[in-house]
């Protein structure tokens, strides 16, 4: 705390309050406009605990949690303020709190002044909705040693706030659950998460939406413009995922951001300073496409600063009948379903599959799995539930050994359950699906003990 120097400009300011704190909270520097709106002299605030001299104050809890509180309604002895805690960091170490407020009396429109900070918090609570990590660590489940160490990694690098991490791996594997759970857990956890999708996102508009644009930029921009996504994230972390689909002229344009932490809109030339954790992502061989020549060899070195590899779920099937339970879980309390497991014969189906759409397939197959369950009103996912794999698989999908005319008949009362689940129980609806007559689908509703009304 020795080496932090406070302007003597804020030292005679009459309108701005301003103390620091160090790490254990106890008052090292309060300015003379503080002290008199606390009616105070310097021998009864420095040394003190903060909380014995303002007993509300946030600094504190910026102290616990290392991350800055701003733009908040500071009310103390008859004054109204605008206040902000900044916590102090000295090589990676927390050292104290720097604290200041605003007086609200130095503007003549007040109430103008409220209702733009209203709006403001309005705006800001927006952006985090929108754009707000939705998954932690506790969301990544698996305990083979690939996905272990994989996620030991990640846990290490969010502490690393401003590291760059590429995250590889194939389709499906979860790539995007690690960059929620890295930002989640770093000291960027309470700014906006902003994804973006280069693959999704045409050419001719992707510069417009990573930097932003000013009102007339092109034909079809937005009047006054539009923050671009690097803005939307300042302070907090930008995903890019599929950042090996991205074309080579904006590789050579986000390695300039990368390198000066600026941005220009399009159409505009005022640099913009932004703040951003960037993490990336892709499913391909990046460095086999720069020696290629489709990817930037320098942009690859700024971006691979961490690499995490997350493994195919055929090299961690141990961790299937964990993914499978969470799965239930969840897939219950969406479905609205109560499926209570899954058949060892099923469980056997489930391990010997390949998965080459990994643990997104494996979610969309139970998904299935439940809802066929569900239809035939059974409590757990059975064999037969997954038919669909089986045959991938070339291998039997009924349950126990049963002749042919028992599994012609369950068949057939299979596909009318369907049918008649398809049309809503329109029996006609049902029978021209089915491309019977209605006196046949009774018949046959009635054989197999389907309710008819």
């Amino acid at each position: 705390m020795d080496s932090l120097t406070i302007p003597t400009i804020f030292d005679d300011n009459p309108n701005m309050c301003l103390i620091v704190v160090d790490k254990e909270g106890i008052v090292t520097y309060i300015n003379k406009t503080y002290m008199s709106v606390l009616n105070v002299a310097p021998d009864e605030v420095l040394g003190q605990p903060i909380a014995s001299v303002t007993p509300n104050t946030y600094t504190t809890r910026v102290l616990r949690t290392g991350k800055a509180i701003t733009a908040y309604n500071w009310n103390i002895n008859g004054y109204e303020m605008m206040a902000s805690a900044v916590p102090i960091f000295e090589a990676d170490e927390l050292v104290g709190c720097f604290a200041y407020s605003i007086s609200m009396n130095i503007w003549d429109h007040k109430s103008r002044l409220e209702s733009l900070l209203v709006e403001n918090n309005m705006l800001k609570g927006e952006v985090l909705k929108a754009h707000t990590s939705r998954y932690s660590f506790d969301d990544l489940i698996g305990e083979e040693s690939q996905f272990l160490q994989a996620k030991i990694l990640a846990r290490q690098v969010a502490r690393q706030d401003n590291t760059k991490v590429l995250i590889t791996g194939e389709s499906g594997t979860g790539k995007e659950l690690f960059a929620h759970a890295i930002h989640n857990s770093s000291m960027r956890s309470s700014r906006p998460f902003v994804r973006v999708n280069c693959a999704a996102i045409p050419e001719t508009l992707l510069e417009a939406e990573l930097f932003g644009y000013e009102d007339g930029a092109f034909t079809g921009a937005k009047k006054g413009g539009r923050m671009g996504k690097f803005e939307l994230a300042n302070n907090g972390t930008i995903f890019l995922d599929e950042i090996g689909e991205m074309p080579m002229a904006m590789q050579s344009k986000l390695l300039v951001v990368l390198q000066e932490q600026v941005i220009e809109r399009l159409g505009g030339n005022l640099p913009i300073n932004v703040n951003v954790r960037v993490i990336s992502a892709t499913n391909r061989n990046l460095e086999s496409m720069v020696e290629k020549g489709l990817f930037r060899e320098d942009l690859f070195y700024r971006l691979n600063v961490v690499q995490i590899e997350i493994p195919p779920l055929r090299q961690r099937r141990g961790d299937i009948r964990q993914l499978v339970n969470a799965f239930l879980q969840c897939l219950n309390r969406r479905l609205h379903m109560h499926i209570k497991g899954v058949k060892d014969e099923a469980m056997e189906v489930l391990l010997k599959y390949s998965w080459p759409g990994n643990v997104r397939e494996l979610e969309n197959a139970m998904e299935r799995a439940m809802s066929l369950a569900h239809m035939d009103q059974a409590d757990m996912i059975g064999k037969r539930h997954l038919a669909f794999i089986c045959a991938k698989i070339k291998i039997n999908c009924w349950e126990g050994s049963k002749g042919l005319k028992t599994i012609v008949q369950e068949f057939e009362e299979q596909l009318i359950s369907d049918a008649l689940a398809e049309t809503g129980n329109n029996k006609p609806q049902a029978a021209q699906y089915l491309n019977i007559d209605v006196s046949s689908l009774y018949r046959k509703m009635r054989k197999y003990g389907i309710p008819v009304d």
